[in-house]
This record gives structure tokens, sequence and C-alpha cells, in this order.
């Protein structure tokens, strides 16, 4: 019976976080034009109930390491470590978390965001609106 339990911990230990229907957490991001995993970013939620994500760790080897495209204060800063999700809050009552902006550091364009997680929090829709246009991309959970 103990070795049942030891598996079964063991088992449970080795599997990626239960599923939450938030953004919060570590995600690897997919870019939508590959499919390839890029980086793997961490999403805090802050006393206020805003989010901000933060690039923890780099999938693919940038020829740029620092975001020399940026026209704000990350301008010339380390992609590793920076915070690219500003600003998003859970629209009351909904689903999603909107009214802030992703970076996107290899072209130093910063888009209006627009998160929702799918398949019970396995996901995350990223949606980054430029004008009228918009670009999608989905997350997959790490924890």
């Amino acid at each position: 019976m103990r070795n049942v339990l030891l598996v079964c911990s063991l088992a449970l230990a080795a599997m990626p976080a239960l599923a939450q229907p938030t953004p919060v957490g570590l995600w690897r991001s997919i870019d939508d034009k590959t499919g390839t995993a890029k980086a793997e970013i961490r999403i805090r939620a802050g006393a206020d109930g805003v989010v901000t994500g933060f690039v923890e760790k780099a999938l693919v080897t940038s020829e740029q390491p620092n975001c020399d495209l940026c026209t704000d204060e990350r301008k010339g800063k380390p992609k590793l470590g920076m915070e690219i999700i500003r600003g998003a809050k859970q629209v009351e009552g909904e689903d999603h978390w909107e009214g802030g902006h992703i970076l996107d550091p290899e072209n130093g364009k910063s888009y209006r965001l627009r998160m929702k997680p799918l398949d019970g929090g396995r996901q995350l829709q990223i949606r980054g609106y430029l004008g009228p246009f918009y670009r999608t991309q989905v997350w997959i959970r790490v924890q």
C-alpha cells in the first residue's frame, strides 16, 4: 500500500500543475507563424488583480538578446527577464483578461491585449490588437 501511495504521489508531482481557468502561471509561448515554442512566460497577479508577465526562459536563441527595437524604457534591455505583459485585468463576470498591453520583443511593438484561458486553463489564448487588426497565439501551460 505504501508503494502505491508513493507511486501516486510521484505521478502527481510529475504532472503539470492542475489546469486553472486563469492566466496566472508559467506558459510556453508558441509562435503563431511557425508553431515552435519560443519562450516560457511567467504571469503573476498583483494585489489589485492586474496581471503582469515576464520572459522567464528563452527556448530559441535570438540573434538580438536585447530589445533594441523597443521604443519605451525597455529599449536596449535584455529580453530574458523582460516584462512583456502589463496592465491586464479580468473583465468582471467574464472569463477573459484585457485592458493591458503585450510587447513583442522581436519587433519592439506593443499591442492591446486580450487573454482567455482555454481547455479548462491548460491553454491560454493571447490576442494582440493593433487598431482593427489582431494576431493570436495559443500558449501551453507549464505550471
